[in-house]
């Protein structure tokens, strides 16, 4: 298990970054940007944390779409000592959870390198000036969906960063699994 550092970094500038994505399309950080901000998060396959999440992480990105927030999920893992989180993999894991917003693969891990990623998930909530404002839990899950009626975290803080370009001074970081990665040659 991983937990998220440095919670907060706020005005960090979003990396520039493209990678290709689960739809046959390659994806860059100029095309994802929404008008109101974009959410960054690095997830993988078979991640325990991100299971237990990922249909809440669908849920809110469709509802912060609506408000002008758009969102991408990031894959980094060593997919050569974790197969099961292949791009094949992923392909079947955003069909399987309806994802309705880009899931990229970082083969070379740079971008989560770039972003200061630690683990599955690790959220990035920017405003419409790619400035980072939230980097923190989706909810109170863990390997286990919290109740429905636990506070979104994620949600909200995205909602106030759309209205008013700066994120909650309150942030929890977010835990999970760490990133897997690559042995350095």
């Amino acid at each position: 298990m991983a937990a998220t550092a440095d919670p907060l970094q706020r005005g960090f500038s979003a990396p520039d970054f493209t990678l290709p994505g689960t739809d046959g399309r390659v994806r860059s950080l100029a095309e994802l940007r929404g008008p109101k901000g974009l959410l960054v998060m690095f997830i993988c396959n078979h991640c325990p944390y991100v299971q237990a999440v990922a249909d809440r992480m669908v849920r809110d990105a469709r509802e912060l779409q609506a408000i002008g927030v758009n969102a991408v999920a990031i894959s980094s893992n060593d997919v050569t000592a974790y197969p099961e989180d292949s791009f094949d993999s992923m392909k079947q894991f955003a069909v399987r959870h309806g994802f309705g917003f880009p899931y990229l693969y970082d083969e070379t891990q740079a971008v989560a390198k770039a972003y200061g990623a630690v683990c599955t998930p690790d959220f990035f909530g920017f405003n419409a000036d790619l400035q980072l404002q939230y980097r923190g839990q989706l909810d109170a899950s863990r390997k286990h969906a919290a109740p429905a009626d636990a506070r979104r975290d994620l949600f909200e803080a995205m909602k106030q960063i759309a209205a008013t370009g700066i994120g909650p001074d309150e942030q929890y970081p977010s835990i999970g699994c760490s990133i897997k990665w690559k042995d350095e040659a």
